[in-house]
């Protein structure tokens, strides 16, 4: 049982989820309580043995548990020990985290009397509201099945995690450029223009894009103007004059912009400068094939990379990759269709195009890899593409972005309305975290891709159903 504490602070009791969605997420809850059920620690320990992507998580989680208790005795431990000290800043904890031995929790005590984990969590955070009041019990799960029967059972206050959630809604999401209604030009009331090579660079005030971003698209209405923010200050800015004709000119590997949306990431993904290129949108919308033909542009053609490493989140992969025969290509080979039909397309006006996907490939060095075998890696001089990384949590994106070394290039692509994940929402997943996160660092570029042309059976689909 937690110590009494002033009836302002909360006691939030925490699901598994939780801690696999982010493993120190025990440390965000301030001048508030936390109770982890000990049938959590049973889960984050079968976890932590398991082959599953998560396992990591786990054990980073036990381990930071254990650095706060290793000290305490048993009694301490069911009363709550100081998480003061543990992180530093105006965020750090100053409430108490207990382990409530629910494994021998009396029947009588209990609502639900199946041996369930989800139903012993929640008999937990049942009993608490009943033993505690008035102080507020708070229920944290990213199971949104168990927020239900927690509620349905009579639990008051069932929430999701949010502190690590940076918008409130999908439609506040960074796009990567701004359109302007009418002329750009009759929106700016001075301007300082000079020539760089080939480059004419417009210094504009500040106040016409005060919420205007490093390496964002700036379009309007005409269909003329089309610049990139490069620079800017508190009082300007400097705009790249790219020219809308210019911009969807730009091509790679044979492949030509549809719409001004691909013109934009086409853009960002063959400038050497951008380190990360995150697109998002629509399936159909031609992420995948822009930025497979990209990459082979850049190290076929350019010689500007040595290798092309292909990977994606596969929920299920972890427990069955070693089932499937061959090596890690081979085993990946099912999971990453959607490049090899990518490479067909680009390929399919040769004359023998098997032919010519297996030359490429070759050529290329295009690699097939797990997600769970990126860690611990350093990827030199590479192109990293990250398909469906809609699915990764924050921390599992962290851990791919920082295997990148020095001349690598990542590409993260996603559709947020296909997560498939049961533990993310489109506000939490990994990938709107990184596009919020990125948004002001120099060497990163995000496009939204809005427009479906795979076919007019996609384009119908994407709107209708």
């Amino acid at each position: 049982m937690p110590r009494k504490k002033a009836l302002t602070s909360k006691i939030y009791v925490l699901d598994t989820n939780i801690l696999l969605h982010e493993p120190l997420a025990f440390l965000s809850f301030k001048e508030n309580d936390v109770i982890v059920p000990m049938t959590v620690l049973e889960e984050l320990d079968y976890i932590k043995d398991s082959k599953k992507d998560v396992a990591r998580d786990a054990r980073v989680s036990i381990r930071a548990m254990e650095d706060l208790l290793h000290d305490a005795t048993p009694e301490d431990m069911l009363k709550g020990v100081s998480m003061q000290g543990m992180l530093a800043g105006d965020a750090a904890p100053t409430g108490n985290l207990s382990i409530f031995a629910d494994l021998n929790m009396p029947e009588s005590q209990q609502v639900f009397t199946s041996n369930e984990n989800d139903n012993r969590i929640i008999n937990v955070a049942l009993h608490l509201q009943r033993t505690c009041a008035p102080r507020a019990v708070i229920l944290v799960t990213k199971d949104i099945n168990m927020r239900l029967k927690a509620k349905g059972a009579g639990m008051a206050l069932v929430e999701d995690y949010r502190t690590d959630q940076l918008i409130s809604d999908i439609k506040y999401l960074s796009k990567g450029y701004h359109r302007f209604e009418g002329d750009f030009w009759e929106n700016v009331k001075s301007v300082d223009s000079r020539t760089e090579g080939r480059d004419t660079i417009h210094s504009i005030p500040r106040k016409v894009l005060p919420e205007g971003y490093i390496n964002e698209f700036l379009l309007d209405d005409s269909q003329h103007f089309a610049g990139l923010i490069e620079s800017m200050d508190n009082d300007t800015m400097d705009v790249l004059d790219l020219g809308y004709e210019r911009l969807m000119g730009r091509h790679a590997w044979g492949v030509s912009p549809k719409n001004i949306g691909q013109a934009m990431a086409l853009h960002s993904l063959l400038d050497p400068h951008i380190d990360l290129v995150i697109l998002t949108g629509p399936a159909g919308s031609g992420k995948t094939l822009l930025a497979l033909a990209a990459a082979l542009e850049m190290v076929v053609e350019r010689n500007m990379y040595d290798k092309i490493i292909v990977t994606r989140s596969t929920p299920e992969i972890a427990e069955s990759i070693g089932f499937l025969p061959g090596t890690e290509e081979e085993k990946m080979a099912p999971w990453l269709a959607a490049i090899t039909d990518s490479l067909e397309v680009l390929h399919k006006s040769d004359e023998n195009a098997k032919g010519s996907m297996s030359y490429i490939m070759e050529k290329a060095n295009i690699q097939f890899k797990s997600v769970n075998f990126m860690r611990g890696r350093s990827l030199q001089n590479a192109i990293v593409i990250l398909d469906e990384s809609q699915n990764l949590t924050a921390s599992q994106l962290k851990t791919i972005i920082t295997r990148c070394g020095e001349g690598t290039k990542l590409i993260c692509s996603g559709n947020l309305a296909q997560i498939d994940s049961n533990y993310l929402s489109a506000v939490t997943s990994g990938l709107t975290y990184i596009v919020e996160k990125f948004k002001n660092f120099s060497g990163s570029a995000t496009i939204n891709l809005d427009g479906v042309v795979r076919s007019r059976l996609a384009e119908f689909a994407e709107e209708q159903l």
